[in-house]
């Protein structure tokens, strides 16, 4: 993002020192980047961050929106009592869409991906807008929902996922032409329908033009060995990164088993099918699956209404005793960093992030320490007489997650970011480069690559035959491919530089030979 910023990179094929970015996707580099240049007051890492926290705002806003819009149709409005007093149309919209919302909080998934800078982000925030604009319509007048899905579907296929965008679409225009309950009429459903496959189209028309659609599906992964092992992968991924959605998701598709084709349970399974299968079928991993959560929000909301005593109970102690055993664990770990007390848990992190050296931060405490306070108070709240509120079975899974979320980044931020981060590396590299000439690179990931212009602010080069640059900077991995060009008369091995945390992640420093 910086280096489109600074004119280094063309904005249609981002680069980072002249080497591809490896994503198939511009959209969320283009968003960065303007973050930069219209925040030119900001340290670049934070301004680019700017525009992905509002994609993980919009991610939280459409799933309420759409829950909301698909709890208000006919068939999933609970039966009227012959006397009345059933609920509120309204109100029961709203009790869903607030459940929906604590249950996409609550997903173990979400916690690192969506507070990250990559394309899979903005891909989950125009999934979710895409599936709110798809909830909300048909409509007598609805184009300005159309509008909505026409910038969600654009928005999918530059950010590197044009062929969902289109499995959304066509699934949507299906579902919509084999609902024949939906409040609007068959004439506008039937044009909602044809408008949707056309703007899909469309947006992959466009993915193609800018050369970002490509073939992904893994063959590999077709051979019978392979393809179990895939299996068990993804159902281990599934298990935990939905946690504790898909139970409630499973208990609505029984629950609902007979009304599998309305809109507010199809719509959202096909949306869950859809990144499911395109999980299974390519290496996108836990990043394609992330796509899923707002759809697997919206059906653990619907099983509520249906979900036993019992079980909401079994949901609450398992939630109580977890979560409160992960905060006691990070403010143990916290206490043993500053104080040495306990011995162990001091000498296992000294053991696995050697040289990180522990700083006191007021601030970060006091933000721990109200959050601790809240969630006791979330639990006494739980616990206690008060009305009755359907979204009750996920306030303490949402509330977890985010009191570990908030301990995580106040009292562990330090330790995780020299963990994780590259700062050890480029403090070690450029103690042997000279800052003020160029640096060539072979085999470096788009990472190091960052990480080397951003923190050490080298200009990099890759390569050549010929030596430009005093030094050369090579990822060990890679060596064995670039032995032809690492020429023992062009270039002396003088250090090695690690991430203190990961064995594996070396750079190899070599500066130009005395008789070059």
């Amino acid at each position: 993002m910086q280096e489109l910023v600074l004119g280094l990179s063309p904005w249609f094929e981002p680069q980072t020192a002249a080497q591809h970015a490896g994503y198939e996707s511009l959209l969320p580099f283009w968003l960065g980047a303007g973050a930069i240049r219209l925040l030119p007051f900001l340290p670049a890492d934070l301004a680019s961050r700017l525009p992905f926290m509002a994609l993980l705002a919009l991610t939280l806003a459409a799933t309420w929106y759409a829950v909301y819009h698909l709890a208000r149709s006919p068939q999933a409005q609970p039966v009227a009592f012959a006397f009345g007093g059933e609920a509120n149309p309204r109100g029961y919209a709203r009790a869903l869409a607030d459940a929906a919302l604590l249950a996409l909080l609550a997903c173990l998934g979400l916690a690192q991906l969506a507070h990250e800078t990559t394309p899979a982000l903005a891909q989950l925030g125009f999934t979710a807008l895409l599936f709110y604009a798809l909830a909300a319509g048909p409509q007598p007048h609805g184009l300005r929902y159309a509008a909505v899905a026409a910038l969600a579907l654009v928005g999918l296929a530059l950010s590197g996922a044009p062929n969902v965008a289109l499995l959304f679409g066509l699934g949507a225009g299906l579902i919509e032409l084999w609902d024949r309950r939906h409040n609007a009429s068959g004439w506008t459903q039937a044009r909602w329908s044809v408008l949707i496959v056309a703007l899909s189209a469309a947006s992959v028309l466009l993915a193609w033009l800018l050369g970002l659609w490509h073939w992904r599906v893994d063959t590999a992964q077709w051979g019978q060995a392979a393809a179990q092992k895939s299996l068990l992968a993804l159902l281990r991924l599934f298990v935990w990164f939905m946690w504790p959605a898909w139970p409630l998701a499973l208990w609505t598709l029984w629950q609902w088993r007979r009304q599998l084709g309305s809109r507010h349970v199809a719509l959202p399974l096909w949306f869950f099918t859809v990144v499911c299968v395109s999980t299974l079928l390519t290496t996108a991993s836990d990043r394609g699956l992330l796509l899923a959560l707002p759809a697997l929000a919206c059906l653990a909301a619907f099983a509520l209404p249906t979900l036993k005593r019992s079980v909401a109970a079994l949901i609450d102690w398992f939630t109580l005793i977890f979560f409160s055993l992960c905060g006691l664990t990070i403010w143990v770990i916290w206490i043993a960093l500053q104080t040495g007390v306990p011995q162990k848990p001091a000498a296992n992190v000294a053991r696995l992030a050697p040289g990180f050296e522990a700083d006191f931060s007021l601030l970060a405490l006091i933000v721990a320490v109200l959050a601790s306070l809240a969630w006791a108070w979330l639990v006494k709240w739980r616990t206690g007489r008060h009305r009755s509120a359907l979204w009750k079975s996920l306030v303490l899974p949402a509330g977890g997650a985010t009191l570990c979320w908030v301990l995580l980044m106040s009292l562990w931020l330090p330790l995780l970011d020299f963990a994780r981060g590259y700062q050890p590396l480029v403090r070690q590299v450029i103690r042997h480069v000279d800052r003020q000439a160029c640096v060539e690179t072979l085999g470096l990931s788009t990472a190091q690559a960052a990480a080397l212009r951003h923190h050490g602010e080298l200009a990099l080069r890759v390569a050549q035959l010929q030596p430009q640059c005093p030094a050369l900077l090579v990822d060990r991995q890679a060596q064995a491919r670039f032995r032809s060009e690492l020429d023992p008369g062009l270039w002396t091995l003088v250090a090695a530089a690690r991430r203190p945390t990961e064995k594996t992640d070396d750079l190899l420093i070599y500066r130009r030979s005395p008789r070059e």
